[in-house]
């Protein structure tokens, strides 16, 4: 099947979340999902340009197929506008994404790259010579 594209369907899911955990440490983990569930949303309004809490605010207010088209930057009904996406991904993506903080949590040491503070590229030539 299909759900509704660009995050919200995840966004429509933390209402599935609104338990109480059994000690502290489960809240905790609670509020730690639902902030990570909100984030292909994020990603996305941020990559448009746009806030995303403030986005992410709005969608979830609303209800059912209601989201935000990042191309045309207006809310929409995510199903007549064609902004879909298969409901196996989005579990499958959930699933890995659960399976791998599982593993950070029970791993004892990680190691990374320090990020380099390297300035962007500069823009090409086009390869259009004569232009002038």
């Amino acid at each position: 099947g299909i759900v509704p594209g660009g995050g919200v369907a995840l966004v429509r899911s933390i209402a599935a979340l609104n338990v109480e955990g059994a000690n502290m440490d489960e809240n905790t983990g609670i509020k730690i999902v639902k902030r990570a569930i909100e984030e292909p949303l994020r990603q996305i309004v941020a990559n448009a340009g746009g806030e995303g809490s403030v986005i992410v605010a709005k969608v979830a207010e609303g209800n059912g197929d209601f989201g935000f088209n990042a191309k045309n930057e207006e809310f929409v009904n995510m199903f007549e506008a064609g902004i879909i996406d298969p409901t196996k991904v989005v579990r499958v993506a959930l699933e890995n994404a659960a399976s791998v903080a599982g593993m950070l949590l029970t791993t004892e040491c990680v190691i990374t790259e320090v990020a380099k503070d390297e300035p962007a590229m500069p823009m090409g030539g086009g390869g259009m010579p004569g232009m002038m």
